[in-house]
C-alpha cells in the first residue's frame, strides 16, 4: 500500500507506510508528536492498526515527552545530560558554544522548524561526545569483568537499533544510549557483548545473558523497550 495518513484518538496523525527492508512493525514519534508506523510487506494494514492500538499508552507518553521538552526550550530552559548543562537562549543568530561542560545555544527563533532542527542536532552531538566518551570504556570493563572479548568498538547515531555485533565481533554502538539510565546502558553493552558468543536470540543466548545480569535479562530487556522501538 501507498504511504498513508490517518487521523487517530488520542494521538492524532498516523502515518502507515510499508517497507520491503523492514522484519517487523516499528513506531516512532516525532518532535512534533506525529506517529510513523513502518511495517513489511507480508503485514497487513489491519494488523499495523491493531499494533498502534496495543500500543497507544507507549505512544501518549512520547507524545507526552515531547510536549515537555518543547515547553522546556521555549522557555529557555536548562537541559541536563550525563556530562554536560546546555542552556538556551534566544539571540540574533543560531550559533553554539561550549565551554567544558556548559554548553550555550542561540537560537533566533523557538517555532521555526530550521531552529528546531538546529536544537536536534546540537544535543545529539552532545550525546555523540559523552557516547564516544564513556561506551567504549565501559564496554571493556565489563568484557574484562565477565570474561568477554570483542574486535572492534564504534558510535553511530543509529536509527534502527541500541546496538549491533558482526560476526567479526566488531560492536556498533548508538549514541542515543546516553538518554538511558546507566543500569539499561550497562544491559545493552552486556547484550552485544553475549553476541560474541552467541550469534542468535535463542535459549543459551539467554542463559548467558542472565548470568551477567543477575537472572534481569527479561526484565531489563522490557524496561529498555519502553524508552524507544529500537530493537537489539
Amino acid at each position: 500500500m501507498p504511504q498513508q495518513v490517518v487521523q487517530l484518538k488520542p494521538i492524532g496523525n498516523v502515518t502507515f507506510s510499508q517497507n520491503r527492508r523492514s522484519k517487523n512493525i516499528k513506531l516512532s514519534v516525532k518532535p512534533d508528536k506525529s506517529v510513523l508506523v513502518s511495517f513489511p510487506f507480508y503485514v497487513s494494514a489491519k494488523e499495523a492498526l491493531a499494533f498502534v492500538n496495543k500500543n497507544l499508552d507507549w505512544i501518549i507518553g512520547q507524545q507526552s515527552k515531547m510536549e515537555q521538552r518543547k515547553t522546556r526550550i521555549e522557555t529557555h530552559d536548562e537541559m541536563l545530560t550525563w556530562m554536560h548543562r546546555i542552556t538556551f537562549y534566544q539571540g540574533e543568530t543560531n550559533r553554539v558554544m561550549k565551554r567544558g561542560e556548559q554548553v550555550q545555544v542561540v537560537v533566533q527563533d523557538f517555532d521555526e522548524e530550521s531552529s528546531k532542527v538546529f536544537i536536534e542536532n546540537v544535543i545529539t552531538e552532545v550525546y555523540r561526545i559523552e557516547a564516544k566518551m564513556h561506551l567504549p570504556k565501559r564496554l571493556s570493563a565489563l568484557a574484562k569483568q565477565f570474561g568477554f572479548s570483542f574486535n572492534k568498538v564504534t558510535v553511530r547515531n543509529n536509527r534502527r537499533n541500541w546496538g549491533s555485533c558482526s560476526s567479526e565481533n566488531n560492536i556498533s554502538l548508538n549514541l542515543q544510549m546516553m538518554k538511558l539510565p546507566e543500569e539499561l546502558i550497562d544491559y545493552i553493552l552486556l547484550h552485544e557483548l553475549v553476541h560474541t558468543e552467541v550469534k542468535n536470540h535463542g535459549v543459551k543466548f539467554w542463559k548467558r545473558l542472565d548470568q551477567v545480569t543477575k537472572n534481569r535479562a527479561r526484565e531489563l530487556s522490557r524496561e529498555v523497550r519502553k524508552y524507544s522501538t529500537y530493537t537489539l
